[in-house]
């Protein structure tokens, strides 16, 4: 399976929608996908459908209790596309983990022996705590959504270093799959001039694709819904089909689902 941790320690980039959107693609072009919710806020739940009830485990569960993954699973209304939610448990998950033993490697363990999926997406809280540490422990590789503005690019700067403290201490196979660039705006001259800067300085790191903004985007999540299956005709839907298009042509060869 490959875990691809999506993650930005800034708030407001557009993390949740793209991880809700690029599961749900990937799961539409074949792939045996799972998204694990690790936000405390759980949106990516509630954007995929799934109510409070229905989370009667959750990452929590699987972190601090160590519950096996698959306990945590739950379905959803996409086919090929599975969920482990996030409660409000998780927003005191890090103040339990601190004094337990080897607590950036939980995540890592719960997915060791997991082969019921091709995919995995984590997605991560707005911030570099001991959750998000968990997910770059134990992903293979990092997606990052940046959005198009200036104190953005401050905020990728320290997520690079942090990417290789990582490297250095927890993970040293981590890489990064690619940043997308979310909520670009054509009409705003600095969104280009943020562009061309990211991509000066990461170069063929960048997706090729950026995820505009879209009204059809942010309405999705309130109906439960992937903005792919809410309407998979507006520009937000028809971004993330080629990004995750791209995504696929990125990933290793022989890790490619048939």
């Amino acid at each position: 399976m490959i875990t691809i941790a999506i993650a930005n320690q800034k708030g407001g980039v557009g993390k949740t929608t793209t991880a809700i959107n690029i599961a749900t693609a990937m799961a539409a072009t074949g792939w045996k996908t799972l998204l694990i919710d690790l936000d405390p806020q759980g949106n990516a739940s509630t954007g995929m459908g799934v109510s409070a009830e229905e989370r009667e485990l959750s990452s929590y569960d699987v972190l601090v209790d160590e519950i096996p993954l698959a306990d945590a699973i739950v379905g959803t209304s996409i086919p090929g596309l599975d969920l482990v939610p996030a409660t409000v448990d998780l927003s005191g998950a890090e103040v339990e983990l601190v004094s337990v033993d080897e607590r950036t490697s939980r995540l890592r363990n719960a997915l060791q022996d997991h082969g019921e999926h091709q995919i995995c997406f984590i997605d991560c809280p707005p911030s570099l705590g001991l959750l998000t540490l968990n997910a770059l422990s134990a992903a293979d590789t990092l997606m990052v959504p940046l959005q198009c503005e200036f104190f953005a690019l401050e905020g990728l700067s320290q997520l690079l270093q942090t990417v290789e403290k990582i490297q250095q201490v927890f993970n040293p196979n981590l890489g990064i799959i690619g940043v997308a660039l979310t909520m670009f705006d054509r009409r705003n001259r600095l969104t280009d001039q943020v562009a061309d800067d990211v991509r000066e300085c990461l170069g063929n790191l960048v997706f090729d694709t950026p995820i505009p903004r879209n009204v059809r985007l942010s309405e999705a999540p309130s109906h439960g819904l992937p903005a792919l299956v809410y309407d998979n005709g507006c520009a937000g839907s028809r971004a993330y089909m080629a990004l995750a298009r791209e995504l696929i042509a990125r990933l290793p060869e022989q890790r490619k689902a048939a």
